[in-house]
Protein backbone atom coordinates (compact mmCIF):
# COMPACT_ATOMS: atom_id res chain seq x y z
CA UNK A 1 0.00 0.00 0.00
CA UNK A 2 1.44 3.35 -1.08
CA UNK A 3 2.15 5.99 1.55
CA UNK A 4 -0.33 8.90 1.45
CA UNK A 5 1.29 12.03 0.03
CA UNK A 6 0.34 14.14 3.02
CA UNK A 7 2.43 12.00 5.41
CA UNK A 8 6.06 13.02 6.14
CA UNK A 9 8.92 10.78 5.01
CA UNK A 10 10.42 8.10 7.27
CA UNK A 11 13.37 10.25 8.26
CA UNK A 12 11.14 13.11 9.42
CA UNK A 13 9.03 10.65 11.41
CA UNK A 14 12.25 9.31 12.95
CA UNK A 15 13.23 12.82 14.02
CA UNK A 16 9.83 13.37 15.63
CA UNK A 17 10.13 10.02 17.44
CA UNK A 18 13.64 10.97 18.61
CA UNK A 19 12.35 14.23 20.09
CA UNK A 20 9.58 12.33 21.89
CA UNK A 21 12.01 9.75 23.29
CA UNK A 22 14.45 12.48 24.39
CA UNK A 23 11.58 14.32 26.08
CA UNK A 24 10.42 11.22 27.98
CA UNK A 25 13.79 9.53 28.56
CA UNK A 26 16.55 12.17 28.36
CA UNK A 27 20.15 11.01 28.61
CA UNK A 28 21.96 12.29 31.68
CA UNK A 29 25.11 11.57 33.64
CA UNK A 30 27.28 8.83 32.15
CA UNK A 31 24.64 8.12 29.50
CA UNK A 32 24.82 11.69 28.24
CA UNK A 33 28.62 11.47 28.07
CA UNK A 34 28.49 8.21 26.11
CA UNK A 35 25.93 9.58 23.66
CA UNK A 36 28.02 12.73 23.28
CA UNK A 37 31.10 10.73 22.29
CA UNK A 38 29.08 8.51 19.95
CA UNK A 39 27.61 11.58 18.29
CA UNK A 40 31.04 13.14 17.73
CA UNK A 41 32.39 9.94 16.18
CA UNK A 42 29.31 9.58 13.93
CA UNK A 43 29.60 13.18 12.73
CA UNK A 44 33.30 12.84 11.93
CA UNK A 45 32.64 9.58 10.07
CA UNK A 46 29.82 11.26 8.14
CA UNK A 47 32.00 14.12 6.89
CA UNK A 48 34.84 11.71 6.11
CA UNK A 49 32.51 9.68 3.87
CA UNK A 50 31.10 12.80 2.22
CA UNK A 51 34.64 13.96 1.52
CA UNK A 52 35.45 10.59 -0.04
CA UNK A 53 32.30 10.70 -2.17
CA UNK A 54 32.42 14.28 -3.49
CA UNK A 55 34.42 14.66 -6.74
CA UNK A 56 36.99 17.47 -6.67
CA UNK A 57 35.81 18.42 -10.14
CA UNK A 58 32.42 19.45 -8.73
CA UNK A 59 34.10 22.03 -6.50
CA UNK A 60 36.51 23.28 -9.16
CA UNK A 61 33.74 23.59 -11.74
CA UNK A 62 31.91 26.11 -9.55
CA UNK A 63 34.36 28.77 -10.67
CA UNK A 64 33.21 28.59 -14.31
CA UNK A 65 29.67 29.81 -13.55
CA UNK A 66 30.65 32.40 -10.99
CA UNK A 67 27.64 34.74 -11.40
CA UNK A 68 25.18 32.00 -10.56
CA UNK A 69 27.21 30.72 -7.61
CA UNK A 70 27.84 34.22 -6.29
CA UNK A 71 24.10 34.90 -6.28
CA UNK A 72 23.34 31.61 -4.49
CA UNK A 73 26.06 32.19 -1.88
CA UNK A 74 24.85 35.77 -1.42
CA UNK A 75 21.32 34.52 -0.80
CA UNK A 76 22.53 31.82 1.60
CA UNK A 77 25.04 33.75 3.70
CA UNK A 78 24.03 37.42 3.26
CA UNK A 79 20.33 37.76 2.44
CA UNK A 80 19.06 35.18 4.96
CA UNK A 81 20.96 36.61 7.98
CA UNK A 82 19.95 40.16 7.01
CA UNK A 83 16.31 39.08 6.72
CA UNK A 84 16.34 37.48 10.15
CA UNK A 85 18.00 40.54 11.69
CA UNK A 86 15.91 43.11 9.81
CA UNK A 87 12.59 41.38 10.55
CA UNK A 88 13.50 40.67 14.17
CA UNK A 89 11.26 43.44 15.61
CA UNK A 90 8.29 42.00 13.69
CA UNK A 91 8.94 38.26 13.96
CA UNK A 92 10.58 37.81 17.37
CA UNK A 93 7.36 38.57 19.33
CA UNK A 94 5.87 35.46 17.70
CA UNK A 95 8.38 33.16 19.44
CA UNK A 96 10.58 33.08 22.53
CA UNK A 97 14.03 34.76 22.54
CA UNK A 98 15.74 31.35 22.64
CA UNK A 99 13.75 30.13 19.63
CA UNK A 100 14.59 33.27 17.67
CA UNK A 101 18.26 32.58 18.35
CA UNK A 102 17.60 29.28 16.59
CA UNK A 103 15.95 31.16 13.72
CA UNK A 104 19.02 33.38 13.38
CA UNK A 105 21.29 30.33 13.44
CA UNK A 106 19.17 28.61 10.78
CA UNK A 107 19.56 31.64 8.52
CA UNK A 108 23.38 31.39 8.75
CA UNK A 109 23.60 27.79 7.57
CA UNK A 110 24.75 26.56 4.14
CA UNK A 111 22.36 25.22 1.55
CA UNK A 112 21.38 21.58 1.38
CA UNK A 113 23.17 19.28 -1.06
CA UNK A 114 20.97 16.26 -1.77
CA UNK A 115 17.54 17.91 -1.76
CA UNK A 116 18.68 21.00 -3.68
CA UNK A 117 20.04 18.81 -6.48
CA UNK A 118 17.05 16.45 -6.48
CA UNK A 119 14.49 19.28 -6.55
CA UNK A 120 16.41 21.09 -9.29
CA UNK A 121 16.33 17.85 -11.30
CA UNK A 122 12.58 17.42 -10.82
CA UNK A 123 11.99 21.05 -11.85
CA UNK A 124 14.20 20.65 -14.99
CA UNK A 125 16.79 23.15 -13.85
CA UNK A 126 20.55 23.29 -14.39
CA UNK A 127 21.61 20.20 -12.42
CA UNK A 128 25.40 20.45 -12.96
CA UNK A 129 25.28 24.01 -11.63
CA UNK A 130 23.20 22.83 -8.67
CA UNK A 131 25.79 20.17 -7.83
CA UNK A 132 28.58 22.77 -7.88
CA UNK A 133 26.61 25.42 -5.98
CA UNK A 134 25.39 23.09 -3.25
CA UNK A 135 28.85 21.58 -2.81
CA UNK A 136 30.53 24.98 -2.61
CA UNK A 137 27.94 26.22 -0.13
CA UNK A 138 28.44 23.17 2.07
CA UNK A 139 32.23 23.57 2.18
CA UNK A 140 32.22 27.36 2.64
CA UNK A 141 29.62 27.01 5.38
CA UNK A 142 32.21 25.26 7.56
CA UNK A 143 33.95 28.64 7.82
CA UNK A 144 31.18 31.19 7.21
CA UNK A 145 28.53 29.80 9.58
CA UNK A 146 30.68 29.89 12.75
CA UNK A 147 32.04 33.29 11.71
CA UNK A 148 28.53 34.70 11.31
CA UNK A 149 27.41 33.01 14.54
CA UNK A 150 30.34 34.49 16.42
CA UNK A 151 29.55 38.01 15.19
CA UNK A 152 25.74 37.96 15.39
CA UNK A 153 25.11 35.53 18.25
CA UNK A 154 28.04 36.44 20.49
CA UNK A 155 25.65 37.96 23.02
CA UNK A 156 22.60 35.82 22.22
CA UNK A 157 23.19 32.55 24.00
CA UNK A 158 26.14 31.09 22.12
CA UNK A 159 28.05 30.53 25.31
CA UNK A 160 30.33 33.52 24.76
CA UNK A 161 32.60 31.59 22.41
CA UNK A 162 34.73 33.65 20.05
CA UNK A 163 34.41 33.25 16.26
CA UNK A 164 37.92 31.77 16.09
CA UNK A 165 37.07 29.23 18.79
CA UNK A 166 33.89 28.29 16.95
CA UNK A 167 35.73 27.90 13.64
CA UNK A 168 38.36 25.78 15.41
CA UNK A 169 35.72 23.39 16.74
CA UNK A 170 34.04 23.12 13.34
CA UNK A 171 37.36 22.58 11.57
CA UNK A 172 38.38 19.73 13.88
CA UNK A 173 35.04 17.91 13.78
CA UNK A 174 33.89 18.62 10.22
CA UNK A 175 36.58 20.00 7.92
CA UNK A 176 39.50 17.77 8.97
CA UNK A 177 37.48 14.56 8.41
CA UNK A 178 36.18 16.01 5.11
CA UNK A 179 39.74 16.72 3.89
CA UNK A 180 40.84 13.28 5.06
CA UNK A 181 37.99 11.83 3.00
CA UNK A 182 39.08 13.83 -0.04
CA UNK A 183 42.61 12.44 0.35
CA UNK A 184 41.28 8.90 0.79
CA UNK A 185 38.97 9.29 -2.23
CA UNK A 186 41.75 8.00 -4.50
CA UNK A 187 41.49 4.60 -2.80
CA UNK A 188 37.90 4.36 -1.50
CA UNK A 189 35.95 6.88 -3.58
CA UNK A 190 34.41 4.34 -5.96
CA UNK A 191 33.52 2.04 -3.07
CA UNK A 192 31.81 4.85 -1.10
CA UNK A 193 29.90 5.94 -4.21
CA UNK A 194 28.57 2.39 -4.63
CA UNK A 195 27.59 2.13 -0.96
CA UNK A 196 24.85 4.77 -1.03
CA UNK A 197 22.78 2.90 1.52
CA UNK A 198 25.67 2.88 3.98
CA UNK A 199 26.27 6.61 3.56
CA UNK A 200 22.57 7.32 4.06
CA UNK A 201 22.57 5.17 7.21
CA UNK A 202 25.56 7.05 8.67
CA UNK A 203 24.00 10.35 7.61
CA UNK A 204 20.66 9.64 9.27
CA UNK A 205 22.20 8.02 12.35
CA UNK A 206 24.51 10.97 13.05
CA UNK A 207 21.62 13.42 12.88
CA UNK A 208 19.35 11.29 15.06
CA UNK A 209 22.12 10.84 17.67
CA UNK A 210 22.78 14.59 17.68
CA UNK A 211 19.08 15.43 17.99
CA UNK A 212 18.70 13.00 20.89
CA UNK A 213 21.76 14.39 22.71
CA UNK A 214 20.76 18.01 22.09
CA UNK A 215 17.14 17.57 23.15
CA UNK A 216 18.11 15.48 26.18
CA UNK A 217 20.25 18.33 27.47
CA UNK A 218 17.54 20.87 26.66
CA UNK A 219 14.79 18.83 28.35
CA UNK A 220 16.87 18.51 31.50
CA UNK A 221 17.27 22.30 31.44
CA UNK A 222 13.46 22.69 31.18
CA UNK A 223 12.97 23.09 27.42
CA UNK A 224 9.26 22.28 27.28
CA UNK A 225 8.52 24.41 30.34
CA UNK A 226 10.04 27.44 28.62
CA UNK A 227 8.30 27.10 25.24
CA UNK A 228 4.55 27.79 25.24
CA UNK A 229 2.44 26.02 22.58
CA UNK A 230 1.68 29.36 20.92
CA UNK A 231 5.41 29.85 20.28
CA UNK A 232 5.51 26.66 18.21
CA UNK A 233 2.74 27.99 15.99
CA UNK A 234 4.56 31.31 15.78
CA UNK A 235 7.75 29.50 14.80
CA UNK A 236 5.99 27.78 11.90
CA UNK A 237 4.73 31.18 10.71
CA UNK A 238 8.21 32.74 11.04
CA UNK A 239 9.74 29.96 8.96
CA UNK A 240 7.04 30.26 6.30
CA UNK A 241 7.61 34.01 6.02
CA UNK A 242 11.40 33.67 5.69
CA UNK A 243 11.11 30.89 3.10
CA UNK A 244 8.51 32.80 1.06
CA UNK A 245 10.69 35.93 0.96
CA UNK A 246 13.77 33.89 0.00
CA UNK A 247 11.92 32.16 -2.84
CA UNK A 248 10.49 35.45 -4.09
CA UNK A 249 13.75 37.41 -3.92
CA UNK A 250 15.87 34.72 -5.61
CA UNK A 251 13.31 34.38 -8.39
CA UNK A 252 12.98 38.13 -8.97
CA UNK A 253 16.70 38.94 -8.80
CA UNK A 254 17.75 36.06 -11.06
CA UNK A 255 15.14 37.12 -13.64
CA UNK A 256 16.28 40.75 -13.50
CA UNK A 257 19.91 39.67 -14.00
CA UNK A 258 18.98 37.79 -17.17
CA UNK A 259 19.61 34.21 -16.12
CA UNK A 260 18.08 31.42 -18.18
CA UNK A 261 15.00 29.59 -16.93
CA UNK A 262 17.08 26.55 -15.96
CA UNK A 263 19.53 28.72 -14.03
CA UNK A 264 16.70 30.61 -12.31
CA UNK A 265 15.30 27.31 -11.07
CA UNK A 266 18.73 26.34 -9.73
CA UNK A 267 19.18 29.69 -7.99
CA UNK A 268 15.72 29.52 -6.44
CA UNK A 269 16.09 26.00 -5.02
CA UNK A 270 19.74 26.20 -3.97
CA UNK A 271 19.45 29.74 -2.59
CA UNK A 272 16.39 29.12 -0.41
CA UNK A 273 17.47 25.94 1.42
CA UNK A 274 19.10 25.39 4.80
CA UNK A 275 20.97 22.20 5.59
CA UNK A 276 19.75 20.05 8.46
CA UNK A 277 22.65 17.63 7.92
CA UNK A 278 25.23 20.39 8.39
CA UNK A 279 23.26 22.52 10.85
CA UNK A 280 22.72 19.99 13.63
CA UNK A 281 26.41 18.97 13.93
CA UNK A 282 27.41 22.65 13.84
CA UNK A 283 24.89 23.51 16.55
CA UNK A 284 26.35 20.77 18.74
CA UNK A 285 29.77 22.46 18.51
CA UNK A 286 28.73 26.12 18.52
CA UNK A 287 26.18 25.97 21.34
CA UNK A 288 27.83 23.41 23.58
CA UNK A 289 28.38 26.05 26.28
CA UNK A 290 24.99 27.71 26.00
CA UNK A 291 22.24 27.35 28.61
CA UNK A 292 20.11 24.40 27.54
CA UNK A 293 22.65 23.32 24.93
CA UNK A 294 21.64 23.03 21.28
CA UNK A 295 18.13 21.62 21.76
CA UNK A 296 16.23 24.90 21.56
CA UNK A 297 18.47 26.13 18.76
CA UNK A 298 17.87 23.17 16.45
CA UNK A 299 14.08 23.15 16.85
CA UNK A 300 13.58 26.05 14.36
CA UNK A 301 15.96 24.30 11.94
CA UNK A 302 14.04 21.02 12.13
CA UNK A 303 10.76 22.80 11.38
CA UNK A 304 12.31 24.86 8.57
CA UNK A 305 13.74 21.65 7.10
CA UNK A 306 10.32 20.03 6.81
CA UNK A 307 8.61 23.19 5.59
CA UNK A 308 11.19 23.80 2.85
CA UNK A 309 10.87 20.22 1.61
CA UNK A 310 7.08 20.34 1.50
CA UNK A 311 6.84 23.75 -0.20
CA UNK A 312 9.72 23.25 -2.63
CA UNK A 313 8.60 19.75 -3.60
CA UNK A 314 5.25 21.19 -4.73
CA UNK A 315 7.02 23.96 -6.66
CA UNK A 316 9.44 21.52 -8.27
CA UNK A 317 6.61 19.27 -9.45
CA UNK A 318 4.83 22.26 -11.00
CA UNK A 319 7.97 23.47 -12.77
CA UNK A 320 8.72 19.97 -13.98
CA UNK A 321 5.23 19.57 -15.44
CA UNK A 322 5.74 22.57 -17.69
CA UNK A 323 7.19 22.41 -21.18
CA UNK A 324 10.18 24.64 -20.38
CA UNK A 325 11.97 26.20 -23.32
CA UNK A 326 15.55 26.68 -22.17
CA UNK A 327 17.51 29.66 -23.39
CA UNK A 328 21.10 30.85 -23.03
CA UNK A 329 22.43 27.29 -22.93
CA UNK A 330 20.58 26.18 -19.79
CA UNK A 331 21.11 22.49 -19.08
CA UNK A 332 18.28 20.03 -18.91
CA UNK A 333 18.24 17.74 -15.91
CA UNK A 334 18.59 13.98 -16.06
CA UNK A 335 15.71 11.69 -15.18
CA UNK A 336 13.99 13.19 -12.12
CA UNK A 337 14.47 11.49 -8.78
CA UNK A 338 12.42 12.02 -5.63
CA UNK A 339 13.91 14.40 -3.06
CA UNK A 340 15.68 12.78 -0.11
CA UNK A 341 14.96 13.51 3.51
CA UNK A 342 17.58 16.28 3.90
Amino acid sequence: MARPKYLPDNFTLSLVATVVVASLFPAHGIGATVFGHLTTVAIMLLFFLHGAKLPREALVAAITHWRLHLLILGSTFVMFPLLALGLRPVLSPLVTPALYTGVLFTCMLPSTVQSSIALTSIAKGNVPAAVCAASASSVLGIFLTPLLAGVILSTRGSGGASPLHMIGGIVMQLLVPFIAGQIARHWIGAWVTRKKAMLKLVDNSSIILTVYSAFSAAVIEGLWHEIPPAAIGGLVLVNLILLAIALGVTTLVSRRLGFSQADRITIMFCGSKKSLAAGIPMAKVLFAGAVGGAGTVVLPLMLFHQIQLMVCSVLAQRFGARDIALDDGGALAPTPTPPPGR
